[in-house]
């Protein structure tokens, strides 16, 4: 079983790592406060979670989800995550990052700055516009037509089918918005983002977005 690194345990972060352990995943989880401050959330997780440094997350996974603030994306250490899947559920808040021009003009996407920070690893959107408490909540079987659909996007096909599969374990179809240039339809305030929708609605949401909100 893949094991999947963790760097950031708000809600994202902590709720991925229950739904992961829960289904066999070995996870190693960090935050910015050290791993003695995430023991309680370990308690809960059981066998296959531990704990550890940003860098021991970085370093064991075989695959890692970064789920850190947008405006902290640049402290993500590089060397131990090149050439490995790098998931991104970052949104971009100016409200708490601070503005970003390229952002604001509509020129970058969040996952395409982290991905020029991370030049050897291969970065893909994923679990970005949804709500934390919908990730173990609103999975549904598959072919059940009221399944929810979340969106991806990657420069790498290898990384689109791991999202996929991790989407699918959790009950969630999935649909690729395509290459990382293209990611920004799933960020804030676009027709896509925090709405339970279906593959096809996804689908109509993600191509009537607008770049500028």
């Amino acid at each position: 079983m893949t094991r999947v690194g963790i760097i950031g345990a708000g809600h994202i972060g902590s709720t991925l790592a229950r739904g992961l352990a829960d289904r066999g995943y070995e996870v190693v989880i960090s935050n910015s406060r050290g791993p003695e401050t995430l023991e309680g959330l370990i308690a809960q997780l059981g066998e296959h979670a531990t704990a550890g440094t940003v860098t021991d997350a970085a370093t064991a996974g075989d695959v890692v989800i970064v789920t850190v603030p947008l405006k902290a994306y640049q402290d993500v250490p590089v060397e131990p995550l090149a050439g490995k899947i790098v998931l991104d559920t970052n949104n971009y808040y100016f409200e708490r990052d601070g503005h970003i021009d390229a952002l604001d003009r509509g020129e970058a996407t969040t996952s395409g700055l982290l991905q020029q920070h991370l030049p050897t690893s291969k970065v893909v959107k994923a679990f970005n516009h949804l709500y934390a408490s919908d990730i173990n909540a609103g999975g549904l079987a598959a072919g059940d037509p009221q399944r929810r659909a979340l969106g991806t996007a990657s420069d790498d096909a290898e990384a689109i089918e791991f999202v996929a599969g991790v989407y699918d374990a959790l009950g969630f179809d999935t649909v690729s918005a395509g290459p990382l240039s293209e990611s920004w339809r799933l960020e804030r305030d676009r027709p896509a983002y925090v709405v339970a929708q279906t593959a096809d609605e996804l689908r109509d949401n993600l191509a009537k977005a607008n770049r500028l909100p």
